[in-house]
């Protein structure tokens, strides 16, 4: 803090009006994003943004999908639809490993963790991630993905790529065990 205090008195001295004037100093309409011509030192700054607008993405485009905070899911409800996907992810998966034939499946809930272990092919952790209503995935193909309930599609859905959890799953596992399974 002790560090930033010289750059902020400067800031303040350059933004504060002078005493024969009410005008601000040049160099400070610059720093405010004033758009008067300069060839100040300081002129970049006029060109520069200081606040973000909304981005305004298309539908179809390949940005994050927006989050509709007025459909944000209760506690309670995203307890609910979480545990339930959880829980019959589990049960598929431990039918799953009763037809692939691999060292090292295992299927393991604890603690509100599913964890799916493919031996040398890596292991995949599951768990919910309550103040943000979230699903995440640890995947050994695909890496961190974080899923929210989407009531339109009444899946789990990653914002970034639109990926569907179980399809995603689904996809992911057949690559790496070579049989397919159906767990949506």
């Amino acid at each position: 803090m002790a560090s930033r205090l010289p750059l902020l008195r400067r800031i303040s001295k350059l933004l504060r009006p002078l005493p024969s004037s009410p005008v601000r100093s040049s160099r400070a309409l610059l720093l405010l994003g004033s758009s008067r011509p300069s060839h100040s030192p300081w002129s970049f700054a006029s060109s520069r943004r200081f606040c973000s607008d909304p981005l305004n993405l298309p539908h179809d485009s390949q940005g994050a999908a927006a989050i509709d905070y007025r459909s944000v899911l209760q506690e309670d409800e995203f307890h609910r639809i979480a545990n339930s996907t959880i829980h019959d992810l589990q049960e598929k998966l431990e039918e799953y490993g009763d037809i692939v034939q691999i060292d090292g499946f295992d299927v393991d809930y604890g603690n509100e963790v599913l964890t799916l272990k493919l031996g040398a092919l890596g292991t995949y952790v599951l768990n919910k991630q309550t103040p943000n209503r979230q699903i995440w995935l640890s995947s050994p193909v695909s890496g961190p993905s974080r899923f929210d309930w989407d009531f339109n599609a009444q899946a789990w859905v990653y914002r970034r790529t639109k990926a569907n959890l179980l399809k995603l799953l689904e996809s992911e596992l057949e690559k790496l065990c070579g049989e397919p399974v159906n767990i949506s």
